[in-house]
């Protein structure tokens, strides 16, 4: 008898993601066990309990989800349950703490259907965030110019320098600050924090940007005269994106992303394979 698909939610919050577990839900996942304030320290366990309980052969119908709203903690944890992995003794891992890999994998999905990313330079206003320097990273493994923007100088050179570490990009990637290096952009990205505006109307009006994707959904949006709505909205000659617009293409993906986990015990799946998984969606 086939064993039925089981999916541990490791959300480093005080309380499990609803958001989570109802996509979860959705992508066909058919038990769910959710668990909360999961970290570096106590993950083992939990691990060991995924790894232990079905043979080799079964392990593909066995899955972790990490999530919760602190990227930086997902991320450890992340780290940790995959060095508690030993030869086939392994299940396949999910990382999508605040939606970040999701998220930017649907932005950057957005704008290669419009533009060559190849050929294209591209502004990531919010860079420094875990959004935004996942935009920068796909946009850069597609072969785009990326300019990465903070309010801080000295932050975007240090996230630059680690993105230069672990991504060949040659001088395609560069530190600027706010929205100055809009000039010579073919598109922009708005990864900043929630209610924050990182470039006005008038500053994309007098650009010559063709493609305008912003990710913030609470007012002020980040990009003026953006509609959260927008999805492929045509205005003079630029197309637009909001963040509601482009959110049917990050629940695609996360359902996608889900169900793969269940293919094989092998899946290790951050923003690179994820942004993989929606190109195929």
């Amino acid at each position: 008898m086939t064993k039925p698909k089981i999916l541990l939610q490791f959300d480093t919050d005080s309380h499990a993601s609803s958001f989570d577990a109802v996509v979860a839900t959705d992508a066909g996942v058919d038990t769910l066990l959710q668990y909360a304030k999961v970290n570096t320290e106590n993950v083992e366990g939990l691990v060991h309990g995924a790894m232990f309980t079905r043979g080799p052969e079964d392990l593909h119908r066995t899955a972790i989800f990490v999530g919760g709203s602190d990227v930086a903690a997902g991320e450890a944890v992340y780290e940790r349950i995959e060095k508690c992995f030993f030869g086939p003794m392994r299940v396949s891992v999910m990382l999508d703490s605040n939606g970040a890999n999701t998220t930017a994998a649907a932005a950057v999905l957005r704008a290669a259907k419009h533009l060559d990313l190849s050929q294209t330079t591209a502004l990531v206003l919010g860079g420094t965030g875990p959004v935004g320097q996942r935009v920068a990273r796909l946009l850069l493994q597609a072969g785009a110019t990326v300019r990465l923007s903070s309010r801080q100088i000295d932050r975007a050179r240090a996230v630059c320098d680690a993105i230069a570490a672990r991504i060949d990009c040659g001088q395609r990637l560069s530190a600027v600050v706010g929205s100055e290096a809009i000039d010579g952009c073919d598109a922009v990205f708005a990864c900043g924090a929630a209610g924050v505006q990182l470039l006005s109307a008038d500053e994309l009006a007098g650009s010559n940007v063709r493609l305008a994707i912003d990710l913030n959904a609470v007012p002020p949006v980040g990009i003026e005269g953006v509609d959260v709505m927008d999805r492929g909205k045509s205005r003079q000659d630029r197309i637009d994106y909001g963040a509601i617009g482009v959110g049917g293409t990050k629940m695609k993906i996360h359902r996608a992303a889900i169900q793969r986990l269940f293919e094989s015990n092998d899946q290790q799946l951050d923003a690179e394979a994820i942004y993989a998984i929606g190109q195929s969606v």
